[in-house]
């Protein structure tokens, strides 16, 4: 956008040798104004130049480690998922119903499908022994030095009840699969 507005206000410039030559400059300045801040060029890692403020000195690069990784360790650890990362995969993964066959095998971990191999006569993912009208996750909540990320997931039944689970995922897993899951009582 910003190359087109320059290019514009350079033909209007060109075009600025008559009777039109303060309309015509004025609208070249108009389209310079409506140009976003953030469109302008400016040098890495420094914010773009305001156009009512004279530019500041340089702001200090500050060093940032990568996500994930671990201050003295010697090697950088594999990128973690954030809340709304496991948001995103939990509303995907329970959908409206539950999840499907493929999700069940793909993205649950071997702990959670020995947990289902233990109890064969109940979904451990739905905590129940049917499927649920609607599902609906709850805010995530992550914990770095535990490794894991939750969130509380609400199955709304047929008969007008609703029942809560804990969903839990590892920040570490990839890819991303639900790790356990905590039935309420």
């Amino acid at each position: 956008m910003f190359r087109s507005a320059v290019t514009a206000v350079r033909r209007s410039r060109a075009r600025c040798h008559g009777a039109g030559v303060l309309a015509l400059c004025a609208s070249g300045a108009a389209v310079l104004a409506l140009v976003a801040p953030s469109a302008w060029a400016a040098p890495s890692g420094q914010g773009a130049p305001s156009a009512h403020t004279a530019p500041a000195r340089p702001t200090p690069q500050v060093y940032e480690p990568p996500a994930g990784a671990q201050a003295g360790s010697g090697h950088t650890a594999a990128r973690r998922h954030t809340g709304p990362e496991i948001h995103r995969f939990l509303t995907w993964f329970y959908g409206t119903h539950g999840p499907d066959r493929r999700q069940r095998q793909y993205f649950v971990s071997d702990l959670l499908k020995r947990k289902q191999a233990q109890h064969p006569d109940r979904d451990v993912i739905l905590c129940a022994q049917n499927t649920p009208r609607d599902i609906e996750v709850g805010p995530v909540t992550t914990a770095q030095s535990a490794g894991f990320g939750w969130a509380t997931v609400t199955a709304y039944w047929a008969d007008g009840t609703a029942s809560t689970s804990t969903a839990y995922v590892a920040l570490d897993s990839h890819p991303i699969e639900l790790h356990d899951v905590v039935c309420a009582q």
